[in-house]
């Protein structure tokens, strides 16, 4: 199996080389590696060039999407620029962050879950963060969940999601739109990559209501929404998260933004929230 990887990369100039060699080191190498240099201002551009000169699979590609940090819509549509110069003659697709130190055997691994699980449609290990001297599980971990940072899906699974969504929520979003065609999602609990840079590091003021929004998109509801802003408040630490994602929630349905997901997908999505919510409590 052929695998592409697309790295969305702004800015990434004290990262984006640990992340390109930890790749090149991988047992199997992967076909293909699209950085996507978002108008960056430091040396961002010079190690993408640097990796390129030495390696005839990675190559890269310079945009300027003006505008400050937003959540969701700048990383897809800079992911876009790179999907669109891949050859598509690829069985796997990834999107991966610029801030990673992945394990060795990282590609070789999600290669091997998608050979041996045919319905697997999505499939990634675990983001550990600095501690001290310790790396730890992330804190905004779900063992049903793969995180936006290190996406791998099938051809197939993503053609048939219509890709990814140019919102917040599309990490999320994607996997349960998975699940309504009935693809599995895996994650393997061996595979742990080293994030350097914790997510949401970058959001700004103006982010702090995007969640919310996201679930309304998603059609939760506001049952579910309170619950799942409820669970991120706490894992994140933040009381204040919680009332954010509710006025963000209120504020998307009293605009009507339009929704991320059919009517049917949104009936999908609730019952399948509900009957995850009920298995962890009985």
């Amino acid at each position: 199996m052929q695998i592409s990887i697309v790295i969305p990369a702004h800015n990434e100039e004290a990262y984006l080389a640990q992340t390109l060699l930890s790749l090149t080191e991988q047992s199997f190498l992967p076909k293909q590696i699209v950085v996507v240099n978002d108008g960056s201002s430091d040396g961002t551009q010079a190690i993408i060039d640097q990796f390129s000169e030495n390696h005839p699979y990675i190559s890269g590609v310079l945009i300027d999407s003006e505008g400050e940090h937003a959540p969701g819509s700048k990383i897809i549509n800079a992911f876009y620029k790179g999907y669109d110069t891949l050859d598509l003659d690829y069985d796997i697709v990834c999107k991966f962050d610029a801030d990673l130190i992945f394990p060795k055997e990282y590609l070789e691994t999600i290669r091997n879950v998608f050979q041996k699980n045919k319905n697997c449609g999505m499939a990634g290990g675990f983001c550990d963060i600095q501690h001290g001297k310790d790396w730890k599980l992330e804190n905004l971990t779900n063992k049903d969940h793969i995180r936006g940072a290190l996406k791998a899906y099938t051809k197939r699974c993503f053609q048939t999601i219509g890709g990814l969504k140019n919102a917040m929520g599309w990490d999320t979003v994607d996997e349960l739109i998975a699940q309504f065609h009935g693809f599995s999602v895996i994650t393997v609990d061996k595979l742990h990559v080293k994030h350097l840079k914790p997510t949401g590091n970058n959001y700004t003021k103006k982010s702090r209501y995007k969640q919310g929004e996201a679930f309304y998109c998603m059609r939760y509801g506001k049952a579910l929404t309170q619950i799942a802003s409820a669970k991120l408040a706490f894992n994140k630490g933040k009381f204040w998260f919680y009332f954010d994602c509710i006025r963000g929630y209120n504020r998307a349905k009293k605009e009507g933004l339009p929704f991320l997901v059919s009517e049917e997908e949104g009936i999908f999505i609730r019952k399948l929230r509900k009957d995850g919510i009920k298995k962890k409590l009985l």
